[in-house]
């Protein structure tokens, strides 16, 4: 009998004795639920429970699971075409890119298809330094761009993502992220120094002199660092910074792309214009799709194959892509990110007044983070047992930050106003019993 013959026979404890014996440890899960099917906000396990998805396989099912505009598009691609690589043009990878550079900053307007963020981010790294000449990259601490080397190199979220695994790539330069809270002193109404660039500028008069800087590469909010939500002036001075210096500036909309931020990408909340965009996850609502949209000026550097992919632009993922921009635009899904957000924001942040571990709570759109303290101290154990307390109630939500001590929310931005208030309900009653413990 074949596997997909006994899958209906098996229970949870079976898959996941079988995961265990088959997959790779590498592998870190945030629940050991087992899923047979998931529809829009709601993943459904194959002993029969009914889970709220606030995790959106991280950021990544913006349109909940199986959209209908997103199946449509890919069983019609199905019976057409797959794949071709670089055999042959292909008349949906040039639709995905024009539908992607229709929605991009302006000036962003020729696009490289690839299949992962960490794809795209080693991508932006092999053309910065090709269209500049210059080596050297500058990026964040508490930053997350992927784990394949190039990627990792730029990655400072957490120490063990790097452990045993160097050397690394060279000529990568890290300093602060303008996290307020945990690293600065001012007072609310003054500037914050990091935002305005001094450590940077302190990179460029001791280590790095600026002419042999390629790129400086940011997450617009950052992600897996804690979703960290800068000052409005972060971005528009990199954005200086660089004009200044001849500098690319490279933006890791990965995770806050596609709405997420209430923006169709979060740099429109401060009207920066990248040199070279990167964008996955929720481009393709779940096919693996991705790519660096940059502006021809940029693009122009790399001449044929200087640079290439098998499996990217694949026409399937390329008609999910299509699909999924065509359905934000449409139900103007960034304006519902916005307002929702906005009301869950507010709620949220009456938790500070009623719970003294809640220490922060920031977000855009539906791209929320609540960073729970103890004693001044990171509260990794309290959030860890908050998330297990929700996974037993029904409600997949994530954590993130350096120190593990962030609950991030990412709902589908098409979820039902009844199932988000459900889960906020369900996560404050699981934070109500953990902090009164």
């Amino acid at each position: 009998m074949t596997d997909l013959a006994v899958r209906g026979d098996q229970s949870a404890g079976l898959w996941r004795e079988r995961d265990a014996e088959l997959i790779s440890p590498a592998y870190s899960r945030y629940s050991d639920l087992v899923i047979d099917h998931a529809l829009g906000a709601h993943l459904h396990t194959v002993d029969g429970r009914d889970v709220l998805d606030f995790g959106c396989g991280i950021g990544v099912t913006n349109l909940g699971h199986l959209h209908p505009a997103v199946v449509k598009a890919v069983h019609e691609q199905v019976d057409r075409l797959w794949h071709t690589s670089v055999t042959a043009l292909s008349p949906p990878m040039v639709d995905a890119a024009a539908a992607l550079v229709a929605v991009s900053p302006e000036g962003l307007d020729q696009v490289f298809l690839n299949n992962s963020g960490a794809e795209a981010l080693e991508s932006s790294i092999k053309l910065a330094r090709r269209a500049t000449g210059r080596t050297e990259i500058i990026a964040f601490t508490g930053g997350f761009h992927g784990r394949t080397y190039g990627a990792l190199t730029l990655t400072a979220s957490k120490a063990r993502y790097r452990e045993g695994m160097g050397p690394f790539l060279p000529g990568v330069h890290h300093v602060r992220y303008p996290h307020c809270f945990r690293y600065c002193a001012h007072r609310a109404d003054e500037e914050c120094p990091i935002a305005r660039g001094d450590e940077i500028e302190h990179l460029f008069k001791t280590t790095v002199p600026p002419d042999t800087v390629a790129a400086i590469v940011v997450e617009p909010l950052q992600g897996e660092g804690g979703f960290v939500v800068p000052p409005a002036t972060f971005l528009p001075r990199l954005r200086e910074i660089c004009n200044q210096r001849g500098i690319l500036l490279v933006c890791d909309e990965v995770q806050s792309g596609f709405g997420r931020t209430g923006r169709f990408f979060c740099v429109e909340h401060t009207g920066t214009q990248p040199d070279i965009m990167c964008v996955a996850k929720a481009f393709g609502n779940g096919l693996p799709i991705a790519g660096l949209v940059a502006t021809h000026a940029v693009m122009s550097h790399w001449h044929p194959g200087e640079h290439g992919t098998t499996y990217g632009g694949n026409a399937v993922a390329c008609a999910a892509a299509i699909a999924v921009i065509d359905t934000m635009r449409r139900d103007r899904l960034a304006d519902r990110a916005a307002r929702l957000g906005a009301r869950v924001l507010q709620r949220l942040r009456g938790w500070r007044d009623e719970f003294e571990e809640v220490g922060d709570v920031r977000g855009l759109g539906l791209m929320i983070g609540i960073e729970l303290m103890r004693g001044g101290r990171p509260a990794a154990d309290l959030v860890s047992s908050i998330q297990r307390r929700c996974v037993e109630r029904d409600l997949l939500i994530l954590t993130c930050g350096i120190d593990d001590n962030v609950i991030r929310m990412l709902p589908p931005l098409t979820i039902d106003e009844a199932d988000l208030d459900r889960g906020v309900d369900i996560l404050e009653s699981c934070v109500r019993e953990e902090v009164g413990r």
